[in-house]
């Protein structure tokens, strides 16, 4: 179990469990996970489920703490309100074109736009479309899925609830 903590607590991206199998031999990694998350409750870590790892990360209830205390970089800071929205858009759509986008927000998406996004990690190409041209499709990231403390894509919120809630337009 202690070695199953220092892989994740070394690791800065989701560890798989085939990996973490190399490491602790012919053991129930899934047994010794729930384990070491039962030692964690009432610490200030947790062990998330991502993908198809797990990662060692900080309780969202000390997130402020660490915002006010420690220099960190955090990347979702350095978006606006129309990159979240073609990020969702990316999420809830994907694999999706920038024309894809263009035809949901009745605007040109711009190449910077996708740059960010690529450059932070949070999207990335996915196949080309079958379409003229053959242009690149654009998916979510395992670092999407960290980003958001999502385990996979079927966690997003259903977009009615979004509607109803009158977070998200209405089609």
């Amino acid at each position: 179990m202690h070695r199953i903590e220092a892989v994740l607590f070394a690791s800065a991206r989701p560890v798989s469990r085939e990996d973490l199998a190399r490491v602790v031999g012919d053991v129930s990694v899934d047994l010794l996970v729930a384990d070491l998350s039962a030692d964690l409750v009432g610490r200030a870590f947790e062990i998330a489920k991502v993908g198809d790892g797990w990662m060692m990360r900080t309780r969202a209830a000390y997130a402020d703490a660490i915002k006010t205390a420690a220099d960190v970089n955090e990347p979702l800071s350095r978006l606006d309100t129309f990159d979240f929205a073609v990020l969702s858009a990316v999420a809830y759509y994907q694999p999706i074109t920038r024309d894809g986008l263009k035809d949901l927000f009745g605007k040109e998406i711009s190449r910077d736009l996708i740059g960010r996004l690529h450059e932070l990690g949070l999207i990335g190409t996915g196949p080309r479309s079958p379409q003229r041209g053959a242009p690149y499709t654009y998916v979510t990231t395992e670092q999407f899925l960290v980003a958001f403390g999502l385990e996979s894509l079927h966690d997003l919120p259903d977009p009615e609830m979004l509607q109803d809630a009158g977070i998200a337009g209405q089609s």
